[in-house]
C-alpha cells in the first residue's frame, strides 16, 4: 500500500512528457483577391488597385501557406506562415513596364483555453505578426527601375472558437486585431471554416479568410486587403 502511494506521488511530480501535447499542421490554398492603395514614397502618386481572384491567380508567380496549432491542457500555441508573389506587365506612358509585389508574413501566438466542453472550445491569444513587403517596378527593360522594401512587426490580440456540429463536422471562427501604431497603423484578420473529419487524424476544411494591413511610415503608405476562399488539409498528432 505504501509502495503504491509513493509511486503515485512520484509520477505526479515528474515533468510533463511530449505525450501530454497534441498538435496539428495545416497546409492550405488561399485564393485571395487583392485591393487597396499604395504610396511607395513621399511625393509619389498613390496607386489604387482592385484585383479579382482570377486576375491575382493569373498574375501569380507562386504562393505558400501553412498554419500550425499545439496544446497541452489549457495552454495553446498557434502560428501561420504565408508567402506570395505576383507580377504584371503593362506600360508607363508609351514605355513597356513590369511590376512585382512580394509579401511574406509570419504570425506566432500563445494563449489560454478559457472554455472547453463537448460542443465548444474558446481560446484567447496574444503574440505578433512579422511582415516583409517588397515592390519593384522596371520601365523600358530596366532603363528606369524603382523598388521599395518594408519590414515591420505588429503586436496581435486574437480569439479562436471551435464548434462541434456533429460527430464528423465542426466550424472554426478566428479573429485578430493588432498594429496599434507599433509596426503598422492597424492590421486585422477574420477566418471562418467548416471542417470535415475524413479519417482518424485527417480533417478537410473549406472557408473564407480576410487579412488587412494599413502601414504608414517614412512616406510609404500601404493599405491592402486580401480576401477569398481557402481549402486546407489538417493532420492531427
Amino acid at each position: 500500500m505504501i509502495r503504491h502511494i509513493a509511486l503515485a506521488l512520484l509520477s505526479s511530480a515528474l515533468p510533463a512528457t511530449a505525450e501530454d501535447w497534441t498538435g496539428q499542421i495545416t497546409p492550405y490554398i488561399w485564393a485571395a483577391g487583392l485591393g487597396g492603395d499604395i504610396t511607395p514614397f513621399t511625393g509619389a502618386p498613390t496607386i489604387s488597385f482592385d484585383r479579382s481572384i482570377s486576375e491575382v491567380i493569373e498574375d501569380s508567380d507562386g504562393a505558400f501557406f501553412l498554419s500550425g496549432f499545439a496544446r497541452r491542457d489549457r495552454l495553446v500555441f498557434m502560428g501561420d506562415i504565408s508567402w506570395s508573389s505576383t507580377s504584371r506587365s503593362g506600360t508607363v506612358g508609351p514605355l513597356p513596364a513590369t511590376g512585382k509585389l512580394t509579401q511574406r508574413s509570419m504570425t506566432l501566438l500563445g494563449g489560454w483555453r478559457t472554455i472547453t466542453n463537448d460542443t465548444l472550445t474558446f481560446d484567447m491569444l496574444a503574440g505578433a505578426r512579422a511582415w516583409s513587403v517588397e515592390g519593384d517596378v522596371s520601365v523600358a527593360g530596366g532603363a528606369v527601375r524603382a523598388s521599395v522594401q518594408k519590414e515591420f512587426v505588429d503586436p496581435i490580440l486574437a480569439l479562436r472558437a471551435n464548434f462541434a456540429l456533429s460527430q464528423n463536422w465542426s466550424a472554426l471562427l478566428y479573429a485578430d486585431v493588432g498594429g496599434f501604431g507599433v509596426g503598422s497603423h492597424s492590421t486585422s484578420q477574420i477566418l471562418t471554416t467548416v471542417n470535415y473529419q475524413a479519417a482518424e487524424r485527417l480533417w478537410l476544411s473549406f472557408g473564407i479568410r480576410q487579412l488587412s494591413v494599413d502601414y504608414r511610415n517614412g512616406g510609404t503608405d500601404l493599405d491592402v486587403t486580401m480576401a477569398g476562399p481557402l481549402f486546407g488539409a489538417t493532420w492531427r498528432f
